[in-house]
């Protein structure tokens, strides 16, 4: 099994490649920082790629390289983002959102671009990784919010653009990981799941090639009732709600 995965320098991304790798596979890990790939891929048949998804180059130059030394991937997971809260009203925000945005969709599309005519031969896996919170806009968090809906409805797109042609698409929609980006949350965090259970999860979402599905189920209990909630309601619930913090490293 051939298995490209982003994000895999920390999180879950890292997780993903500790449980691919103890099932033999051959992987392609790709993150900003090459001291956290090479913890990830440590005793594994992994090849790393120091690459920033917002940048399309080098998210080509990083798959023509796996193409070359392994081939054609039998799944590949987009499992790089950015969460960090945001406010319009702050000018210094909108260089973060647009930093959000670039990460959490674009990357996507730079993510997956390269394989897609290379995987049409042999099929396989395209998984994105969005969120719960894209289901509806969390204050303090919009960018995040905006850019999680914006991934869920790229992928569905995707989805049905390559279902005659051997490749499916996967959206997993997970609650709360505990990973470096949830740990310094201000707030409680229900359901909460480790990286390697998340993990697992991801997985078996892969395997059963589910169109969407929200992990872990409590969440996606809740994430069906805050998406029917009606707005007065939702409105009230969540209006002063502990926000994500500001100013974090994007």
């Amino acid at each position: 099994m051939r298995v490209f995965i982003t994000g895999a320098s920390s999180g879950l991304g890292a997780a993903l490649a500790r449980h691919y790798g103890a099932l033999g596979a051959q992987l392609g890990l790709a993150g900003r920082r090459l001291n956290g790939l090479q913890d990830a891929g440590a005793g594994l048949d992994a090849r790393l790629y120091a690459a920033d998804v917002r940048d399309a180059a080098a998210m080509q130059a990083a798959a023509a390289a796996f193409l070359n030394e392994v081939g054609p991937p039998d799944i590949v997971i987009a499992a790089a983002g950015i969460s960090v809260g945001t406010l319009t009203e702050e000018a210094d925000d909108a260089a973060v959102f647009r930093a959000v945005m670039d990460a959490n969709v674009l990357g996507l599309v730079h993510t997956f671009q390269p394989f897609i005519a290379p995987m049409q031969t042999r099929g396989g896996v395209l998984c994105g990784i969005s969120s719960v919170a894209g289901v509806r806009g969390l204050p303090g968090g919009s960018a995040y919010s905006a850019s999680k809906a914006a991934a869920t409805v790229y992928l569905e797109a995707l989805r049905l653009e390559l279902k005659a042609r051997r490749i499916a698409v996967v959206t997993v929609a997970p609650g709360y990981i505990d990973t470096p980006m949830t740990q310094i949350n201000p707030y409680a965090m229900p359901f909460k799941m480790s990286a390697p259970v998340a993990a697992a999860k991801v997985a078996d979402c892969i395997s059963r090639r589910r169109a969407y599905a929200v992990i872990p189920w409590q969440m996606a209990w809740a994430a069906r009732l805050l998406k029917w909630l009606p707005i007065p309601v939702y409105d009230a619930a969540f209006e002063k709600a502990p926000r994500k913090p500001r100013g974090l490293p994007t």
